[in-house]
């Protein structure tokens, strides 16, 4: 019965695409992010579902859309430029079957969002795949926090809708996205037309904004607690009273910690001593490999250069005395544990720089569009500073929580980065316009 679902409703999605061609750009993303062929038993997993959308969505705007409006962007050729490069390591990695698999999905990752821009041309285009990739998101992070409050989670048990750690589905990387998207939800509530605010969707959003709060607590992820910490911080740019939203934030905090489960709270507490915990433990150890790994190899080993590791890990007791002996644990091909990290090991140094370039410019562009339309008289342009402000504190949280998770490639992430250039390019498209004047111009006498 949940096949036939799926089916039903992809074959609907897909079907009114060749009405409307933008619909499989939408259509795509939900499939790179729900991965439906993956929850399938035996209808879509046989079928290159991926794929077929993709070459759909490429075929729509190709012979359907109006591509005058059509701008090519600066982060565009740095992702062009990243793409080439992961493609000379990929041929000279260390481990080239084990590097190829990693390729075969990273550079469609990339590829679509350097095309994904293009098909950005109008405000409805841009809320709709916000729309489209928080309802895809929200299908995990609703699942993970109903689990949760039912009492199902736990370090390396909470199972989202597959039980796999594919994509959005692993718990680290989803506590990550869940908490980065917050603020689109946000911006989503206030601003979005294509369901009106209201009562139901204010509800909706405040439930969605819930559910991916419990998300880090039901993954015991140290990752999510850190990019709430960050989240708390970012918001008070947004808030008037700034002391009263510490008061109560600090309230609610001190409220909550008596209902976390105390394996939550033990685990949390290695954040202050890694050597306490063999996974941290474990993390600063590569870490360390890949430092000197890249001094040796500038150019980067390619796709999961990281097999190659030989570690040997210290850790003592959380309670432990001076006197205590620590124990010596042998590892040997241990994930980086870190989208920095795993950039200098598998790209080196020029990958590297050409990441954190394209990082970078995006927080740099999105300051500029919020400064520029925080304080427009327009009211067709109001809700371009708060998207700018939401894209901007996710893009910041996902920056700090992918210190400590790899996910340098992580398909959402760009998906995000191509949101943020779809809605610069578009500001640019109408500031260019005929008969556009600057937003802090003094508005003419009425005739």
């Amino acid at each position: 019965m949940r096949d036939l679902i799926f089916v039903a409703f992809l074959f609907a999605f897909i079907g009114v695409g060749f009405r409307r061609p933008f619909l499989f750009v939408l259509c795509f993303c939900y499939v790179d992010i729900v991965a439906p062929q993956r929850l399938s038993y035996f209808l879509l997993n046989s079928l290159p579902i991926s794929l077929i959308v993709f070459g759909l969505a490429v075929a729509g705007w190709l012979v359907a859309d109006d591509k005058r409006d059509a701008r090519w962007s600066g982060r565009q050729t740095l992702l062009v430029l990243l793409l080439l490069y992961c493609g000379l390591t990929t041929s000279y990695a260390d481990f080239p079957v084990e590097a190829q698999e990693k390729w075969s999905w990273v550079w469609k990752a990339l590829l679509w969002a350097i095309f994904l821009p293009l098909t950005l041309r109008t405000k409805l285009r841009i809320e709709a795949l916000v729309l489209i990739m928080l309802l895809s998101a929200a299908s995990i992070a609703i699942t993970g926090g109903i689990k949760t409050a039912a009492g199902g989670g736990g370090y390396g048990v909470l199972r989202l809708l597959i039980s796999e750690n594919y994509g959005l589905y692993e718990g680290s990387t989803m506590s990550c996205v869940a908490i980065a998207i917050i603020p689109l939800i946000l911006w989503y509530r206030r601003h979005g037309t294509v369901f009106p605010p209201g009562p139901l969707v204010t509800l909706f959003c405040f439930a969605l904004c819930f559910a991916c709060l419990l998300l880090p607590v039901g993954a015991q992820a140290r990752t999510g607690l850190l990019c709430l910490g960050v989240l708390a911080i970012l918001s008070l740019r947004a808030v008037r009273h700034r002391l009263l939203y510490m008061v109560g934030a600090g309230l609610l905090a001190a409220a909550a910690v008596p209902f976390l489960p105390q394996s939550y709270t033990e685990r949390m507490e290695t954040i202050r001593d890694h050597r306490s915990d063999q996974s941290a433990s474990t993390r600063i150890a590569v870490w360390a490999w890949t430092w000197d790994y890249a001094k040796d190899h500038p150019f980067g080993g390619g796709f999961n250069a990281f097999l190659q590791n030989r570690l040997r890990v210290e850790t003592v007791g959380a309670q432990s005395s001076p006197d205590q002996q620590a124990e010596v644990h042998d590892e040997q091909g241990r994930a980086y544990h870190s989208a920095y990290f795993e950039m200098l090991g598998e790209q080196g140094y020029p990958g590297l720089a050409l990441w954190l370039a394209l990082h970078i410019a995006g927080l740099v562009q999105m300051e500029r569009l919020r400064r520029r339309y925080l304080a427009t008289r327009r009211a067709e342009e109001q809700w371009i500073a708060p998207l700018a402000t939401a894209l901007q504190h996710g893009h910041i949280i996902y920056l700090v929580g992918s210190l400590f998770v790899a996910i340098a490639f992580q398909p959402f992430i760009y998906m995000m980065l191509a949101l943020e250039i779809g809605l610069t390019t578009y500001c640019r498209r109408r500031e260019r316009a005929e008969g556009w004047r600057p937003i802090r111009s003094r508005p003419e006498p009425a005739r």
